[in-house]
């Protein structure tokens, strides 16, 4: 298998555009993007079926990693602000858990657009040849 880093940046780009666009319809959006992304880099770097999935799973891989650091660093954010807020009832720990918490979610999200993208990049690899 041979990393085409031009298309797996080309299959990112599609999955974050995908899902920026995929979150007002919700939960098909989110589906569409990481296989479309995953088609588009298995496309482009072409060399049947292994390669191809090979380049679409590191394009939602990559792209899950970018959301659940996004998602962890909110989750943080908020979770410190709830609870500075919240006094005793909030406690110091209401930051740490809440962007934990966020951060779980992220790594399911990175292992759902991972797998996604590797069906389309084994699609797309087929397709280019």
């Amino acid at each position: 298998m041979e990393t085409d880093w031009r298309a797996v940046g080309i299959g990112f780009a599609v999955i974050v555009v995908g899902s920026i666009v995929g979150v007002a319809i919700a939960p098909l959006g989110q589906l569409s993007a990481g296989l479309f992304g995953g088609v588009a880099a298995g496309y482009l770097a072409g060399g049947g079926i292994g390669n191809g999935a090979w380049n679409g799973l590191l394009a939602g891989s990559i792209s899950g990693i970018v959301v659940s650091v996004v998602i962890g660093l909110i989750g943080l954010l908020i979770g410190g602000a709830i609870g500075f807020a919240g006094g005793p009832l909030g406690g110091p720990l209401g930051g740490i858990l809440g962007g934990l918490g966020a951060f779980v979610l992220g790594i399911v999200v990175t292992v759902f657009f991972a797998l996604d993208s590797a069906l389309g990049g084994a699609i797309g690899g087929v397709v280019a040849d």
